[in-house]
């Protein structure tokens, strides 16, 4: 009977290990799958700090500076968007309209690339209403100390 007893908790322990390098590969394939939209978001101060390769797509958060605007051709404009402490030129080079909350002084995401001390932004997201703005860009603005809570 002392054989029985030894294959089962042998059996037991292959199981365990079987599980625990399945569960390894489970989160090695999300990591990498993921390794693309964990750097999808970054604030001003990080672009300028470690600048991104120019191929790679991501989204720049933080508020659009006051009188930063400048309108070009079509539906294209340049605007600057800052965390308050430092101020990334954009060029926005998509097709759409801009958002009609878009404006001055508010939240946005810009998502494109970094080339050459510009964001080449293909898509702008403005907030959709007063207190509404994106988390990561709320996290971006008190970590520079600009953000005031419209709640408190």
């Amino acid at each position: 009977m002392a054989g029985m007893k030894s294959l089962k908790k042998r059996r037991r322990i292959q199981v365990i290990v079987a599980a625990a390098v399945a569960l390894l590969i489970a989160v090695g394939l999300i990591g990498y799958g993921f390794r693309d939209g964990i750097n999808l978001y970054r604030s001003p101060a990080q672009v300028v700090e470690a600048a991104p390769e120019p191929d790679e797509y991501f989204q720049l958060g933080g508020l659009v500076k006051e009188g930063s605007i400048v309108n070009r051709d079509g539906v294209q404009f340049d605007f600057v968007i800052t965390d308050g402490t430092v101020e990334v030129p954009v060029s926005y080079v998509g097709r759409d309209p801009r958002p009609d909350l878009f404006t001055e002084g508010q939240g946005t995401i810009a998502k494109g690339y970094y080339r050459d001390g510009r964001f080449e932004a293909r898509d702008l997201l403005a907030k959709h209403d007063e207190t509404y703005m994106p988390k990561e860009v709320v996290d971006t603005l008190k970590e520079s100390g600009v953000y005031q809570d419209p709640n408190s």
